[in-house]
């Protein structure tokens, strides 16, 4: 008899969607794949007890599929407590199409995709994310009506990304005031890391409020760009050891790890980015014993959700951003609840969002 020894890396591809780390009891993966347009794109269908699950969708060059599964894994889970804690009767979903955006994606590649969408009966609702625009949901929506995000002279919300960036705002300040004393941002050192859509927008709050901006993105030109109108300063060196007051992870996740949780400097963290802690448990509380103030990222980050909720139930734009601001009060009601209970305000957050998801189910299945 031969035993066979499995490395690690190996091991993790025996059970390759339900043994995924980043796999959270989901109801539904779909694997969408046409040979005519290049598509290859994954579905996640974390949680639908509060309603469809509505995510948007990803463009990105994964470095393999397991990237790619791992990442729709992960964004789906946030969206569903996204929807729950920000009150939203929706569940939590999303996609990933794998491919660079700005040479791989076509008007055929993005039709396709909405095929398999509509194919869902809408139990998944597509938006849009990094790598897709108002435009592909445009696209999307002429071959299904299980999208938001479309262009406002279509009848839609259009571009989420304002309101996202409203509501990181708001989340910030209120991590500034339970921090510092003051929701007053003026004056105050801000590193936003990534420069896109939501980015830019925070950029231009914070230099209203007269903060002392430092930009960082891997495209030099639009982070050149993007400091040239608004004032603000391009920063340089290593983004985590940066000495500032609040640092605004803008782009993509995990970027609280191993390797930058014990160099930073900065005393808030609030951003727009997705999964910011690499692994949940362990540092959410390393944060908390630095005495780091982490606004939940899948709270702070709910405005452009918010803003294409509308378009299912109807409220206008001025709603919309009355609920977004919101998010200072429950930002606020989070750090109390984490200092209450001496647990870390991702661990208030994901109670506030699990309660009233365990509500609901009790009442569906009551029924």
């Amino acid at each position: 008899m031969v035993t066979e020894v499995l490395t690690p890396a190996e091991l993790s591809k025996v059970d390759p969607v339900f043994g995924q780390l980043s796999f959270d009891n989901h109801e539904q993966i779909v694997f969408c794949n046409d040979k005519d347009t290049g598509l290859k794109a994954i579905i996640g269908i974390h949680n639908t007890v509060l309603g469809p699950a509505l995510g948007g969708t990803r463009m990105w060059k994964y470095n393999n599929e397991w990237e790619a599964l791992n990442d729709v894994l992960r964004l789906s889970r946030g969206m569903t407590y996204k929807s729950a804690v920000t009150g939203l009767n929706l569940g939590g979903g999303k996609a990933v199409i794998i491919g660079d955006s700005k040479i791989d994606k076509t008007p055929e590649m993005i039709i396709k995709f909405g095929q398999y969408v509509n194919s869902l009966s809408g139990k998944y609702i597509t938006a849009e994310d990094v790598g897709t625009t108002t435009a592909d949901m445009d696209l999307i929506r002429d071959v299904t009506s299980f999208v938001t995000g479309v262009s406002e002279s279509r009848g839609g919300s259009g571009n989420p990304s304002p309101v996202t960036a409203y509501g990181v705002f708001m989340g910030m300040k209120a991590a500034a005031k339970y921090k510092f004393g003051s929701d007053n941002l003026e004056g105050k050192k801000v590193l936003v890391q990534g420069a896109g859509h939501v980015g830019e927008t925070l950029v231009s709050h914070l230099a209203k409020e007269g903060a002392d901006v430092y930009i960082f993105d891997i495209h030099e030109d639009k982070t050149q760009a993007v400091a040239q109108k608004y004032g603000a300063k391009v920063f340089t060196g290593d983004v985590y050891s940066a000495d500032v007051d609040i640092y605004a992870p803008c782009a993509l996740g995990a970027t609280i790890n191993d390797e930058t949780i014990h160099t930073l400097k900065a005393k808030v963290i609030a951003g727009a980015a997705n999964n910011q802690l690499a692994i949940e448990q362990i540092h959410g509380v390393l944060l908390q014993e630095k005495g780091i103030a982490y606004a939940p990222d899948f709270l702070i980050n709910a405005g452009g959700i918010i803003n294409v909720y509308a378009e299912i139930v109807g409220y206008d734009k001025a709603e919309a951003l009355r609920r977004t601001e919101n998010i200072y009060n429950t930002t606020l009601e989070i750090f109390a609840l984490a200092d209450q209970n001496k647990i870390t305000t991702h661990q208030a957050a994901m109670a506030i969002a699990e309660r009233r998801i365990a509500e609901r189910k009790l009442q569906n299945s009551s029924k």
